[in-house]
């Protein structure tokens, strides 16, 4: 009589998922605050919400992936970044809401598991979870035979923040003549990656390891830049200034993303001209021959998170920030309007 199936044949591995947790069981518990309870691998993460010092607190969630970013790592076979990319677009979306990220679990899908690959990846996501001050409190790697090519796999990540309620930042406050505060990107972040693919590697027809001049770089290591961690800049700010809207620069741009925070009969100018754009967007755009209203409403074009404030705190908020050696620009103003985001100067006129 035959042996029966077994559920590696099928392409499943447990022995190779328990490696892949020894690996990655040191990167994880770094990430721990004093609020988390038990061990790795219970069913569910258990965090202690420590919620004395606020008078009504709130939690705030958010969730997001990487996108198709990952055919960039893919086709380097770089993996040890691409976790940051999963916790920025998740935190950096509460945290404009005012919330200090608490904790994050990550979901981890590949077609067969490679333990050394997914400790590479949640390294990633562990070393970002503690720039960002939360927990990584739990995950789950699902081995997904048949289902993803040889190599592939898809990451998204689920982050919960608390803040208090009568401090959460809603944009409700914002009144024509309040100025827009933008600090810089590390470059594409997370967004844009099927026109930039698009550009690359079929207009420009080049290859990752294609050297750049204007990059300093190979098109490759410039394209897997991690998305930028906002909280540890933002959350000060957060407690010592009136910040009226925060707008985190995802996918739709400046044209989407703005208006998202704006009370009714609010629009907003912008001044195309107020900060230095990386490299990379100017090159994209030539590739492409992009219109520039498309590029401004893909890519964040070097601004990647924007405070809105009064006047007077924008010089107080300014001050404050470069004492503290942080970039940021004054990029524009917020009008009379409906909703719209005008943007001017350089190629789109005065």
């Amino acid at each position: 009589m035959s042996e029966g199936l077994t559920y590696r044949q099928a392409g499943v591995d447990v022995d190779a998922g328990n490696k892949a947790v020894e690996l990655m069981k040191g990167h994880v518990k770094s990430t721990y605050r004093p609020e988390v309870l038990g061990d790795l691998g219970g069913f569910g993460g258990l965090f202690a919400l420590g919620a004395a010092k606020y008078k009504e607190p709130v939690l705030v969630s958010g969730t997001d992936g990487v996108g198709t970013k990952l055919r960039i790592a893919f086709m380097m076979d770089k993996h040890d970044t691409i976790g940051q990319d999963a916790v920025a677009m998740c935190v950096n979306d509460i945290l404009v809401q005012g919330a200090e990220p608490l904790f994050f679990l990550d979901y981890l899908a590949v077609g067969k598991l490679e333990p050394e690959k997914v400790a590479a990846i949640v390294s990633g996501v562990a070393s970002a979870c503690k720039e960002s001050g939360c927990a990584l409190i739990g995950g789950e790697t699902a081995e997904m035979a048949g289902f993803y090519a040889d190599g592939e796999y898809d990451i998204a990540g689920f982050a919960v923040g608390i803040a208090d309620k009568a401090k959460l930042i809603t944009g409700q406050k914002i009144t024509a003549g309040d100025v827009l505060i933008g600090l810089p990107s590390s470059g594409l972040h997370s967004n844009g990656f099927s026109l930039v693919r698009k550009i690359c590697f079929e207009a420009a027809k080049l290859t990752p390891d294609a050297y750049i001049d204007e990059l300093k770089s190979t098109l490759g290591e410039e394209l897997m830049v991690p998305t930028r961690l906002y909280p540890k800049v933002c959350l000060p700010l957060i407690e010592q200034f009136d910040i009226r809207g925060m707008v985190h620069i995802t996918g739709g741009g400046f044209y989407e993303n703005i208006p998202r925070v704006l009370p009714e009969g609010c629009g907003v100018e912008v001044d195309s001209t107020a900060w230095p754009k990386p490299a990379i967007f100017e090159l994209l755009q030539k590739w492409g021959n992009v219109a520039w209203p498309e590029m401004y409403r893909t890519f964040n074009m070097g601004i990647g998170m924007i405070l809105v404030v009064s006047p007077d705190e924008a010089v107080n908020l300014k001050k404050y920030l470069a004492d503290q050696g942080e970039a940021c620009y004054t990029i524009g103003k917020v009008t009379a309007g409906a909703g719209k985001v005008t943007l001017r100067g350089g190629v789109f006129g005065e």
